[in-house]
């Protein structure tokens, strides 16, 4: 008899006409706590983000919400533990751009950073801002495009790394506007902030909350930000498109969930359902705003599509700048 019902459920799988249940159902989860990887220190504009993420899902799914800073090789240890993981829906990933950029530059990664996890869906997003120590010359973007031409190779632009979102923030503004600007990589952003205070740079691209207190203090002179939309917290600094002679100029810092590939398409549908319901409340809207962010949510399926663009995109970017894969 065995033999026989085992023959029958061969048979079956054979013709497309059974599967195993799936393992997880997405009423039952979660039955238990969620790590939520980050692949970034404490304190961070990624760890805060996720933080605020974590605390808001925890609220909604009524199990508690970790978040686990995995620190190393740009996010790579993060994302390789992340791909090894149970695919069962209690490890997720808080990716931004460096999670991108980061498979752009690596010739070889020990996982696929596109192919190896099941997106969920993006959570938020934010411009950078270009400051200016308040002795530079420029007032605007405007003005920096006019100095930059007249000098070229002479007005220094920091970064946080070689390599980093602010690096190649850098580089695409170079391109875009027909500059060239000398690159002077340092290690995290308080060193590059530290230079830029000291007059030993002339132009730092950056996140807005890293230097919000010193752009509101005076003690750093805003240019332009990087988003299409004005940013909230800095208002009264326009966008590089309005300009006029940047239209193509656009960067945001995106934040978004991923998951282990081959978790349960039940699992990712009720947590970007989740994702929503969050996004939608006042106060973590506040708290994401403070945090140099907006909601801006996502099906699975378009956050998939936006990190391959952006795959392509910052590839792109980074050919046309002659910076070698590592």
């Amino acid at each position: 008899m065995y033999k026989t019902f085992t023959r029958i459920i061969a048979l079956l799988a054979f013709l497309g006409l059974y599967a195993p249940v799936d393992p997880v159902n997405a009423q039952d989860w979660p039955q238990r706590t969620i790590k939520l990887v980050v692949g970034f220190g404490a304190g961070g504009g990624t760890d805060i983000v996720a933080r605020i993420v974590a605390q808001a899902l925890q609220e909604k799914l009524g199990q508690s919400v970790v978040v686990e800073n995995k620190v190393g090789g740009s996010g790579l240890i993060a994302a390789d533990s992340v791909a090894k993981s149970d695919k069962d829906g209690y490890t997720l990933y808080l990716v931004n751009n460096a999670h991108v950029i980061l498979g752009v530059m690596s010739k070889t990664l020990p996982y696929d950073t596109l192919k190896s996890f099941d997106p969920v869906g993006q959570i938020a997003a934010g411009g950078l801002i270009a400051v200016t120590h308040p002795g530079f010359e420029a007032k605007n973007i405007k003005e920096l495009v006019d100095v930059a031409k007249r000098n070229p190779g002479k007005v220094t632009f920091a970064s946080v790394g070689v390599g980093t979102t602010q690096h190649f923030t850098g580089e695409m503004f170079k391109q875009i506007a027909g500059v060239d600007m000398l690159h002077i990589p340092y290690r995290g952003s308080p060193a590059a902030i530290a230079a830029i205070l000291g007059k030993q740079v002339d132009i730092l691209f950056e996140t807005v909350s890293a230097v919000l207190g010193q752009v509101q203090s005076g003690d750093l002179k805003a240019l332009a930000v990087t988003s299409r939309e004005r940013f909230p917290a800095v208002a009264d600094v326009p966008t590089a498109i309005e300009s006029g002679i940047l239209p193509d100029y656009e960067v945001t810092t995106w934040y978004g969930l991923v998951a282990p590939l081959g978790t349960p398409r039940a699992v990712i549908d009720k947590l970007n359902k989740t994702m929503r319901e969050i996004a939608a409340e006042g106060l973590v809207q506040e708290r994401l705003a403070r945090a140099g962010a907006l909601p801006l949510i996502s099906s699975p399926a378009e956050f998939g599509q936006h990190m391959e663009r952006e795959f392509v995109r910052w590839n792109t970017v980074r050919q046309r700048a002659g910076i070698a894969q590592q």
